[in-house]
């Protein structure tokens, strides 16, 4: 299961000179990058870990490609994506937001169905991911 989150999801995975020219793009928009990873990616599940600080003051892409290189390093059985946030609006709005790393193999989700009064039926999606502990999941 190829789990699709955040723009550019159904395109194939890009390589880092497709990254640096994305990163290059948040930063002559003015937005803030980021880098944030999990181990589960469940789509209720907005709030990744943060690798570092969002980079306010970044101007380099090189710099935020060198990050997103470490956090590969750290975490490489780990879904990492970029973030670039808008400020314009007086909040942080997320502008563009892509994987760029999946894990060799990604676990996927497991839909269930669940019968309810008045012969109602309610689903509710759990992640595989979730079967190992979390201490599991995040050790590298």
């Amino acid at each position: 299961m190829r789990i699709t989150q955040g723009t550019f999801s159904f395109l194939p995975d890009f390589t880092d000179d497709e990254i640096l020219e994305q990163v290059e793009y948040s930063l002559s928009n003015g937005w803030a990058v980021s880098i944030e990873h999990t181990s589960d990616p469940h789509p209720r599940n907005v709030y990744w870990e943060l690798w570092e600080l969002p980079m306010f003051d970044a101007r380099d892409a090189e710099t935020i490609l060198q990050s997103l290189r470490a956090c590969r390093a750290a975490f490489p059985d780990h879904y990492i994506r970029v973030s670039a946030y808008d400020s314009r609006l007086g909040r942080q709005t997320t502008a563009l937001q892509f994987i760029v790393q999946r894990p060799k193999e990604e676990p996927g989700f497991h839909l269930e169905r669940i019968e309810w009064s008045d012969r109602s039926q309610r689903y509710r999606i759990r992640a595989y991911a979730t079967d190992r502990p979390s201490n599991g999941r995040d050790q590298q």
